[in-house]
């Protein structure tokens, strides 16, 4: 194996937060070796084991100044030029943002005015590596890499969980929850702090993107909501039976084409219930809002003055005219008013 004198590492991945050179077993070094570390990186430098040192970024050249331990660990035969197997893991200084977190499951959360629901929480987060030589030792250990996929499902059990106990305190309704995101998020990320840094890791963001029913309970509250908004039931209903008439009327052919394919019979004679219903409560309620006003008394004109007078009246008011009729002195037949001669046996009835 050719021994390394030139250790760096220059492509790295964008969600890559450890790599490990070489990657698949421990190289070649030997006093004197340049190390180059990238302004975004701190380099950890491993022997049989054991981490020696942390070197920041810059050019560092392998010695016993700034490596002390190896003068103990390497022996003199080659007058200190001696090689000897170690390995250095490039950690990322970076921030890794937009980091998704979310509930895989329903929570129960006890709502104030809805009683028991389920919800779900969906967010993101950043972080970034705070102890390079802790996060190495503690999670890395021998693999040759470590990125953001291979610590999401743990890291996402540890916000969950600490979310779980966040929202069993909050006494409120999924209604004003929303509002309260960002006060519940600040509290969340102090509260997951102390085990980020348990990793070697410092939370640097956290958001709580929404915190929702599932579709089912989104359902019924829309449906609740909807009723809130139409107010009047009735008023409604006889709105939109009105509005199915006009359809009707505009599409004439539409009941036929129902009669004649016969599928569509049962659900004509249900709205045609539910229109005649519709119209009777329509008419009751304008009956009970406004009296039915009283037919006018039919009237007659008077055959001597002409005025508009009860037609059951037996003399006109205004003049006295005998609106009874004539009868006649001879015969006894009544004769319509103002009768000059009987109409049966021409009689005279004036003087």
């Amino acid at each position: 194996m050719a021994v390394l004198d030139l250790i760096e590492y220059v492509d790295e991945n964008s969600n890559e937060i450890v790599h490990r050179e070489p990657q698949d077993q421990s190289g070649e070094f030997r006093l004197g070796s340049q190390l180059v570390v990238r302004e975004s990186q701190q380099a950890v430098f491993f022997r049989d084991g054991k981490a020696l040192d942390v070197l920041g970024p810059g050019r560092h050249t392998l010695s016993t100044n700034n490596i002390p331990l190896l003068t103990g660990l390497i022996g003199l035969p080659f007058g200190g030029k001696s090689p000897f197997r170690a390995e250095v893991f490039f950690v990322s200084m970076r921030e890794f943002t937009d980091m998704k977190w979310g509930t895989p499951q329903p929570v129960v959360y006890r709502d104030s005015e809805l009683g028991m629901v389920r919800l779900r929480a969906f967010g993101t987060y950043s972080m970034k590596v705070s102890d390079p030589q802790l996060i190495v030792t503690q999670i890395v250990g021998s693999r040759s890499e470590l990125t953001t996929d291979d610590l999401d499902n743990f890291l996402r059990s540890i916000i969950i969980n600490e979310f779980n106990d966040l929202l069993g305190g909050v006494q409120t309704t999924i209604l004003d929850i929303q509002k309260m995101t960002r006060e519940m998020a600040d509290t969340a990320r102090n509260a997951l702090s102390d085990d980020f840094a348990k990793l070697g890791l410092t939370l640097t963001s956290f958001q709580i993107s929404s915190i929702t029913p599932p579709d089912s309970v989104q359902q019924k509250i829309d449906e609740r909501s909807g009723m809130g908004a139409l107010g009047d039931m009735g008023r409604y209903t006889q709105f939109k039976t009105a509005e199915a008439i006009g359809d009707a009327a505009k599409n004439p052919g539409t009941a036929g084409d129902m009669a004649s394919t016969g599928v569509g019979l049962g659900a004509g004679l249900g709205l045609g219930q539910a229109m005649a219903g519709a119209l009777r409560e329509s008419q009751s309620q304008q009956g009970q809002s406004q009296a039915t006003p009283a037919a006018a008394p039919a009237t007659i004109a008077c055959p001597n003055c002409h005025h508009q007078i009860p037609a059951n009246s037996k003399f006109c008011p205004d003049c006295g005219y005998n609106l009874q009729g004539v009868t006649c002195p001879k015969c006894g037949t009544v004769n319509s008013p103002g009768a000059k001669f009987c109409t049966n046996c021409g009689t005279a009835l004036t003087s």
